[in-house]
């Protein structure tokens, strides 16, 4: 059989494959050779984690090498070209060696002290187990899981996690940034009660909030709120304004940042009822009218369909009552958030001083008297900092570069903003990409969260992991709090976590439960948008080659969970997030349609698509157009 086919080549055909095994085989032997740990350095890894991290070092001595030429001869003889191999990349090589061997009438050599103790059936299955070990089994119908971030509502409100959970949601998040360990209790007690309701699992993921740079305080703006109601492009109003009346002196509940809320006496709401009408001059003295539309224990809800400015004074007078007039004034206006207009060329002073930040100051003549001046929550950073560094502001929407470094404060030269000005406001994320900041990965708040985390969790994601030190630095710190089971994800956002995740994995094998989120946000900036696909396909890549599952994280259906509507942009995002193992959705109003909507992108996509392999099902359309023609001749 063997003298048959290779009798059928010809001479040059028989040179071409004779070169191409030659390569492949000095391929192999190259893997070996390159690969930056032995054998016996993998024992220290967990037991299921071993011959991943093998495939892993073979994959990463691979890919220090370009190989496009040999991938393009590859294909020109109907084999693999190697360019979806992550999981099981020498069994892979082996079977080309193997198929081209016999095709020239060889038999295949095989090298003892070269074998994979992987098959190519092994490396999916293995990223399968370890994803179901991290995030949970997979639901019936997809093996993508969706992941929520809790709104801090959630603790008090349990339809919210129950929705959720029945729309699709597989893991929750809980982000201990925000809220405390009271408030989060009250979110997984909602979700145990859920997951019995429903018969359904979801496991718990909290986020330690991690060394996270943030602007400082900004002097607040003027106590002025501007009623808006939302218009069409006609101009006219499609949704009224929604305010709400809560007693002087007291706090309102949460609300979205278009929600206004202002304090009047309590016994002017006590008298309030449902449609009532509520006249008042605003600031420019128009005459408004709002319609209350819902009473609560907090206050009322009104409703206004004209725009309008409230300042502290204004008066309120219900309408078409008999005397005497029952009226009231708005005592409690909300000063608004302070912001710092910044333009191309302008200068800014960020300092480590508790000082409050303010906008430049300009005398009389127009000259600058007082540069803009922001604090920032890590005063440490400043003195690391050097010029000629980029430093970015909000997640990229304000960039400059560093002009000088002076004691206790550096000078930033903004170069990116709007034409128009751009507004940095206070808690703001600060982004230095080219700084090499001696900063720990865990902060004294994420250490003390842990025995929280520890006990109602079950895995734990590391905020801006850089370096294995960091990873190792998380697992003594769990292992004091008996959470050495408990699983972590290795949130990647910054260059140097980019750079430095094929070592950070290789420690976290370390430990049963392992995995990485592509936290695109801050990576964005860190490494140019122009480059986070780039960058987000490298991530998929090296993970799958380690078998660790990957979580799609950052906005993605932003504008639908934000605003009730989707962007075809993020339509298209949604559907590439389908090759991570999960997909995280940030919290918003209309997060439970968003995550119905994910839910179906999924189930759609693993039709069509796994990882990077098409999966060639029938088209509709190709059946569609049989059909009618069979219609047509009938």
């Amino acid at each position: 059989m063997e003298k048959r086919i290779s009798n059928a080549l010809t001479a040059p055909e028989i040179e071409y494959m004779g070169e191409l095994l030659e390569d492949l085989v000095n391929l192999r032997d190259s893997l070996f050779s390159q690969a930056d740990r032995p054998p016996s350095h993998l024992s220290e890894l967990d037991f299921g984690y071993r011959i991943s991290a093998e495939n892993l070092l073979h994959y990463l001595a691979l890919r220090r090498q370009d190989i496009r030429m040999l991938q393009q001869r590859l294909v020109a003889l109907g084999f693999s070209s190697l360019g979806r191999s992550e999981s099981c990349l020498l069994p892979t090589l082996d079977t080309i060696i193997r198929s081209l061997s016999l095709l020239l009438g060889q038999s295949p050599e095989t090298d003892r002290d070269k074998t994979s103790a992987i098959t190519i059936q092994d490396g999916p299955l293995l990223l399968l187990q370890h994803s179901k070990e991290l995030l949970g089994a997979a639901p019936e119908d997809r093996n993508v899981r969706i992941m929520v971030t809790m709104p801090t509502e959630a603790a008090k409100d349990p339809s919210i996690i129950h929705d959720l959970l029945k729309a699709g949601m597989n893991c929750m998040r809980i982000n201990c940034a925000h809220d405390d360990p009271e408030t989060w209790l009250g979110m997984i007690n909602h979700l145990q009660t859920a997951r019995d309701k429903l018969g359904l699992s979801c496991q718990v993921f909290m986020d330690l909030g991690g060394p996270k740079i943030r602007t400082g305080e900004i002097e607040p703006g003027t106590p002025v709120v501007h009623v808006r109601p939302k218009r069409n492009e006609y101009g006219i109003t499609v949704f009224p304004a929604r305010i709400l009346l809560v007693p002087e002196s007291s706090s309102a509940p949460e609300l979205r940042d278009d929600q206004p809320f202002f304090g009047v006496p309590e016994s002017f709401l006590q008298k309030l009822k449902r449609f009532d009408g509520i006249r008042l001059l605003d600031a420019r003295h128009k005459s408004r009218k709002w319609t209350v539309v819902e009473l609560n224990n907090f206050g009322c809800w009104v409703e206004s369909i004209k725009a309008c400015y409230v300042v502290s004074g204004t008066t309120l007078q219900l309408k078409e009552k008999p005397s005497p007039k029952i009226i009231a004034k708005i005592t409690d206006v909300p000063r608004q958030p302070g912001v710092i207009i910044l333009h191309q060329g302008d200068s800014l002073v960020v300092t480590a001083d508790s000082v409050v930040g303010h906008s430049k100051h300009l005398n009389s003549q127009g000259d600058l008297v007082t540069p803009a001046t922001i604090s920032c929550t890590m005063p440490e950073i400043v003195s690391q900092v050097h010029p000629g560094e980029s430093i970015w502001f909000d997640d990229g929407k304000i960039g400059g570069v560093i002009e000088k470094v002076e004691t206790n404060r550096f000078w930033v030269k903004i170069q990116h903003a709007r034409p128009e000005g751009s507004k940095l406001r206070a808690g703001k994320g600060m982004n230095l990409p080219d700084s090499h900041l001696n900063v720990s990965a865990l902060t004294s708040t994420d250490i003390n969260h842990l025995a929280f985390i520890a006990k109602h969790a079950d895995a734990v994601q590391m905020s801006f992991a850089n370096s294995p030190h960091d990873v190792t630095l998380l697992g003594e710190a769990l292992s004091t709090v008996c959470g050495d089971n408990l699983g972590i994800v290795l949130k990647i956002e910054t260059r140097k976590g980019f750079e430095s995740l094929p070592a950070m994995l290789l420690t976290a094998m370390r430990r049963p439960k392992v995995g990485v989120m592509i936290a695109r946000g801050d990576l964005a900036v860190e490494c140019g948008y122009e480059r986070l696909a780039e960058v987000q396909e490298e991530i998929l890549s090296v993970c799958e080659a380690a078998h660790v599952p990957v979580i799609w994280a950052t906005q993605v259906l932003e504008n639908l969970a934000q605003k009730g509507m989707p962007s075809r942009a993020e339509i298209s995002d949604a559907v590439m997030a389908h090759r991570a193992e999960c997909v995280m959705l940030n919290k918003g109003p209309h997060v439970i349609e968003a995550v119905g909507v994910l839910d179906s992108i999924l189930k759609r996509m693993e039709q069509h698509q796994t990882k990077k392999r098409a999966l060639l099902r029938a088209l509709r359309l190709a059946q569609n157009r049989s059909d009618s023609d069979q219609t047509d001749r009938s």
